[in-house]
């Protein structure tokens, strides 16, 4: 057999077979020699995938990723997660498990209903979950992304990876031939998939192809995304009906965080109820017709908390395997700890009635600065606030400088679909010295049309009058600039009232009145120009519009997914002299912004927009909604595509017209390709541009380059003002747990 592979790859290097031909030799003579059922080893470790193979594999996952048109499955998951080694930053991570101080084996299921239709809707419905974590509260990553395996597609786990059965990838991935078998009475090849350098976008691993028709039997790949190194091992179905599709999963992940290392090994099985192929001829995505808009059918599985199985003792009769000796124990050592903390609690409630008041209460200070809270309570809402002493918090920008933000939220969802949300957010920015404060009311009353009732009440930007403005136009281009004007700047305290309803699919009608109180210090030069306090009352009326836009109903909520246009935006504002206010204007802004995905993982997003002050008298202040200096920033992509970061906060009010427009380029791999030690650490690449036309600045031009990691993203931009270069700075924010 030795002599014969070693003439069989002369002959499959120089002779005029072709490789597949050779394949099905090598096959029949594995037949006839018996040894069907053994993994025969043929060729030499570096033995690279012919490209006569690698273009069947490519075309036949081509055609298979879109063969099943949707399916209904039951899934079971199982885990078991170790803990080997922890610290206490463990306590500051977001919806991480509640660990116990003496455990390190924990154990958790769940029985689903899970739905896809393509080409990339999954929903899920928990119907029962239990666990030996002292909450079942908490996560380390979303184990669905992982669920999301269509080995077929351009890109797996939700396009975190790029898959290697994808022709685009070939560029990326060295693909070699390691052994033949004969699997289920067919010939079957194992292919080695290695990434050509290090990236978080690429897989290691290898994969079980039938030669015949090029199918998937079965892969193994692991990588390495956010946190978390993974290794996915899985088989896809025997039948006919689930022959594309996996049926046991096997995840064995660590996730390693400042000497944190938690092990969380977990095993899936899908059991097929409905498969639906896609017919001859039929396109799996959306066709352009008002019905195929609502997506209803796609999203039918919603998770009824109040139906939710959580008791061990309901969940064992459900369970389709039993657990094993070692897997009981850890259900029965929680019991034993439950009753435990029960007296143990009794006990420190004796013990802390007879302690000073003035203890108790700076140990619940303490536990304020470094605990975050997740509270849950059917009849109240949900709770969510972080630590107050928590590092994450921080951004800083070379505009703003350091900027520190804490946002507290209440949800309470009631039974008709009716939702109130209020969210407190506070802010410091340490290089201004300012203290920013605002909250936001939402109450949507009718989930069905997005009808709901807005106020939205804080401190904005300091801003100077139509005075200065005044000013800076009479100034030319030449001799323009803002050092030595005399700016009297007005503090702002705001509140917008709103009430948004939707007309029909995709068009929004939002209406209100914005209202400002702007002040400042009065002094006799201040009082000889203007005055120290100004109100202003404006009725305010915003259009947006999103042609084709997809939806699905949750019960009565209408929940929209998105759309393949862009979303056009009109606001306008008229100030009226009402109610002691001052000053009248009408203010006008326009835009059009759009996220496209183009090429599997890469994104083109564009923002332009126009804005106008029109009919102006008296006093008034030029305060744009579209175009913005925003005082407590939410993180990386919250302005990134529609501000400049290194224009002056001061031109933001200096215009009483603008014209603009920014894109962003999304790509994990741009300029650091050829750098490979790089990229496995490095998630995405991003390049940005943007262009401004206002007086004195025309144009105004801001290139950068960022970059996005799992722990931070961070950029570096250049500013050009008519035709110079005048500024260069950066961007950075923490987004660990952000994503």
């Amino acid at each position: 057999m030795c002599i014969f592979v070693s003439d069989m790859s002369y002959i499959f290097k120089y002779g005029s077979l072709k490789p597949v031909h050779l394949l099905f030799i090598i096959f029949s003579m594995m037949s006839l020699i018996g040894k069907s059922e053994n993994i025969i080893s043929l060729f030499p470790k570096d033995r690279i995938v012919p490209d006569s193979i690698l273009d069947k594999m490519y075309s036949s996952a081509s055609v298979y990723s879109n063969e099943v048109k949707g399916y209904k499955a039951n899934l079971y998951l199982k885990g078991m997660i170790t803990v080997h080694n922890r610290n206490r930053i463990i306590k500051y991570i977001p919806s991480m498990f509640k660990l116990e101080d003496s455990i390190s084996n924990y154990m958790h299921e769940s029985i689903s209903e899970l739905q896809y239709t393509a080409p990339s809707i999954y929903d899920r419905k928990i119907k029962a979950m239990v666990s030996t974590f002292k909450s079942q509260r908490g996560q380390v990553f979303d184990i669905m992304d992982y669920m999301k395996f269509n080995v077929y597609s351009s890109s797996l786990m939700g396009d975190k990876v790029l898959s290697p059965l994808n022709s685009q990838s070939k560029i990326h991935y060295k693909y070699i031939l390691d052994s033949l078998s004969v699997i289920n009475k067919k010939p079957c090849c194992r292919i080695r998939v290695l990434p050509k350098y290090k990236s978080t976008k690429l897989v290691e691993g290898t994969m079980w192809l039938y030669a015949d028709d090029w199918s998937v039997y079965s892969f193994d790949f692991e990588g390495a995304y956010d946190l978390i190194d993974f290794r996915i091992k899985s088989y896809m179905g025997n039948t006919p009906q689930t022959k594309y599709l996996p049926c046991y999963m096997d995840l064995d992940m660590h996730f390693k965080f400042l000497k944190n290392h938690l092990q969380m090994r977990y095993s899936g099985w899908l059991n097929y109820t409905e498969v639906k192929f896609t017919e001859l001829g039929e396109m799996i995505y959306f066709k352009k017709d008002k019905s195929k808009y609502n997506l209803s059918n796609s999203y039918t599985l919603t998770c009824d908390t109040t139906r939710l199985v959580t008791d061990i003792d309901s969940f064992s009769r459900m369970r389709p395997f039993p657990l094993t000796d070692e897997e009981e124990l850890l259900y029965k050592d929680k019991i034993e700890r439950r009753m435990a903390d029960r007296q143990k609690w009794v006990k420190d409630s004796i013990e802390n009635l007879k302690r000073p008041k003035s203890q108790v209460f700076l140990g619940q200070v303490g536990d304020a600065l470094i605990n975050s809270y997740d509270i849950d309570l059917p009849k109240v809402g949900s709770i969510n606030c972080s630590p107050i002493i928590n590092p994450l918090l921080l951004s800083y920008s070379h505009r703003n400088g350091i900027s520190y933000r804490q946002t507290y939220k209440y949800n309470k969802l009631f039974y008709d679909g009716r939702l109130l949300r209020i969210a407190p957010q506070i802010g410091y920015n340490f290089t201004k010295k300012e203290l920013y404060a605002k909250a936001d009311v939402e109450y949507v009353y009718n989930p069905r049309k997005h009808g709901a009732i807005e106020l939205h009440v804080g401190n904005g930007n300091r801003i100077y009058s139509s005075v200065v403005l005044d000013q800076l136009e009479a100034m030319p281009d030449s001799t323009f600039s803002f050092d030595g004007l005399d700016l009297d700047y007005f503090k702002d305290i705001y509140v917008n009232l709103s009430h948004n309803i939707e007309i029909t699919n995709g068009l929004n009608l939002w209406t209100g009145l914005s209202m400002h109180w702007r002040y400042t210090k009065s002094t006799p030069e201040l009082d000889a120009r203007v005055r120290s306090r100004y109100n202003s009352f404006a009725p305010r009326v915003r259009v947006e519009w999103t042609p084709g836009m997809y939806y699905y109903m949750n019960g009565n909520r209408k929940i929209n997914v998105g759309s393949y246009y862009p979303t056009f935006i009109a606001d306008y504002e008229r100030g009226i002299k009402v109610f002691k206010s001052s000053g009248e204007y009408e203010r006008l802004e326009l835009s059009a912004e759009q996220v496209v995905k183009v090429r599997n993982i890469h994104h083109i997003a564009y923002h332009i927009g126009c804005g106008f002050f029109l009919n102006q008298e008296d006093m008034y202040f030029v305060d744009y909604v579209n175009f913005s200096n925003r005082n407590l920033p939410q993180g990386w992509n919250d302005d990134i595509g529609g501000t400049f970061q290194m224009l002056d906060s001061r031109w933001y009010n200096a215009s009483s017209h603008y014209v603009r427009g920014n894109m962003t380029y999304e790509s994990p791999f741009i300029l650091l390709y050829p750098v490979s030690k790089l990229l496995s650490f490095i998630q995405k690449e991003r390049i940005y541009a943007g262009i401004l036309f206002m007086p004195h600045l025309n144009p105004y031009f801001e290139i950068g380059y960022g970059i996005g990691t799992h722990i931070f993203d961070a950029g570096v931009f250049v500013g050009n003002e008519r035709g110079k270069f005048t500024s260069i700075g950066c961007k950075f924010t923490f987004e660990l747990f952000n994503k």
